[in-house]
């Protein structure tokens, strides 16, 4: 599975980068740190899962995580945010699931590997 990273802090890409690498049958499709260059990532590097900061600059003028939606019906969104109350907002945007910030990594691999065997029942 091939995972797109959307952030703008580059701790948190870092921290992501390094925890997704470690984990068999997933691929680093690329990195944004905004969203018009998530955007176009999209488009280019073909993610199944893209990992979105709910506040990345630049998101609501873009249309949020709906365009991503639009743009790629198929992939799976997960949600990322420190803000207690961005986890309804971005269920009803369109996103897969939500995982808080301030949650352990594995709740991060607990979501992604959560949404490959979704898509893999569906599949078969």
């Amino acid at each position: 599975m091939r995972i797109l990273i959307a952030d703008d802090q580059d701790r948190v890409r870092f921290a992501l980068r390094i925890l997704l690498a470690q984990q068999p049958g997933l691929e680093l499709a690329g990195e944004a740190s905004q969203a018009r260059e998530l955007l176009a990532q999209v488009q280019t590097a073909v993610p199944d899962i893209v990992l979105v900061e709910c506040e990345l600059p630049g998101l609501r003028e873009t249309g949020g995580l709906r365009a991503l939606r639009t743009a790629k019906p198929k992939m799976r969104i997960v949600a990322l945010s420190s803000r207690v109350g961005a986890r309804r907002e971005a269920l009803a945007a369109g996103a897969d699931a939500f995982v808080s910030k301030g949650d352990p990594p594995e709740k991060v691999l607990a979501a992604v590997c959560g949404l490959i065997e979704r898509s893999t029942f569906i599949q078969a």
